[in-house]
């Protein structure tokens, strides 16, 4: 799906400099590249006199000491979270004891998943100083960040829209070099499919990624990422009219080839996704232990 993305500009890759993206937005690169997370997460600073500081990332001296140097004394109106993935929200907590902000955005949610994820499991002492529900607003000097909510990647994913420069933040729903996992239990494909359809209404001009290159046609994007999961929805569909009663690793194993294996667990997370979905849709059903197979 990153092939999708049209970058505006082409971001470096060198972690704790603070880059220029537009006349409000700054980014720091952390240092935590993966499978997962691309280059690493992006954090984002908005504003000028006063700043926000959007998914501060991991708990890492270097990034922390990065963001310090680019907030540059600085008073932080709002320390900013899209969801409490451990590469997003664990320096909330060191931030916001070097600037006294508060931390502001999405709910804390602390929920054992049995995925493969280990690199954005939950962190689970994320302790918001108020969370923010769809709609609502923070604020500083030339800048208003608003709230979108956006489940599915997590039940409490928020995407903030800067009101003044038509651009989004999209956290994990929508990246800039991959398509989003959707990990049940707490990963929602319903959900997901939902909140795209939410973005494709809107009228941002930008987004802004946590991992990936900025989007300069969003709704472009985002129906292609529509269209994207549509597609893998009918590959499941035709491979249990072919095959029968199947199992998720099959079903992976013919639906990304050419995948990096390390990525195979998550793949199959997004697969089951897919089928709880269809379930709801009564288009298919388990069928024995570990096995799915079209609705009879």
């Amino acid at each position: 799906m990153g092939s999708m993305a049209q970058p505006a500009p082409q971001l470096s890759s060198d972690t704790g400099v603070a880059m220029r993206l537009s006349p409000l937005v700054r980014r720091v690169l952390a240092p935590n590249p993966s499978p997962f997370t691309y280059q690493g997460t992006q954090s984002y600073l908005i504003g000028e006199s006063d700043l926000a500081v959007i998914d501060p990332g991991p708990d890492d001296e270097r990034h922390l000491d990065a963001l310090m140097q680019a907030i540059d004394g600085r008073p932080v109106v709002a320390i900013v979270c899209t969801h409490t993935h451990r590469d997003h929200s664990p320096a909330t907590r060191p931030l916001a004891r070097l600037t006294g902000a508060p931390i502001i955005g999405c709910a804390p949610l602390a929920l054992n998943d049995d995925g493969p994820r280990a690199d954005a499991s939950f962190d689970f002492d994320y302790t918001p100083d108020r969370v923010l529900t769809d709609g609502e607003t923070i604020g500083g000097t030339g800048w208003t960040l608003t709230a979108v909510a956006t489940p599915g990647h997590t039940s409490n994913h928020l995407c903030f829209a800067l009101e003044e420069e038509r651009a989004l933040f999209t956290g994990d729903h929508v990246m800039g070099w991959s398509t989003s996992v959707v990990s049940p239990p707490d990963g929602d494909m319903t959900d997901y499919l939902v909140s795209l359809e939410r973005l494709v209404g809107r009228k941002d001009a930008i987004y802004y990624p946590a991992h990936g290159e900025p989007i300069k046609e969003p709704q472009r994007f985002a129906r292609g990422m529509l269209g994207h999961r549509k597609m893998r929805e009918g590959q499941i569909l035709r491979f249990l009219d072919r095959q029968g009663a199947s199992t998720i690793p099959e079903m992976v194993a013919v639906m990304y080839v050419g995948l990096d294996p390390r990525l195979h667990g998550a793949a199959g997370r997004s697969v089951l996704a897919h089928l709880i979905d269809l379930d709801g849709r009564a288009l298919v059903e388990r069928a024995t232990e570990g096995h799915w197979s079209l609705a009879s």
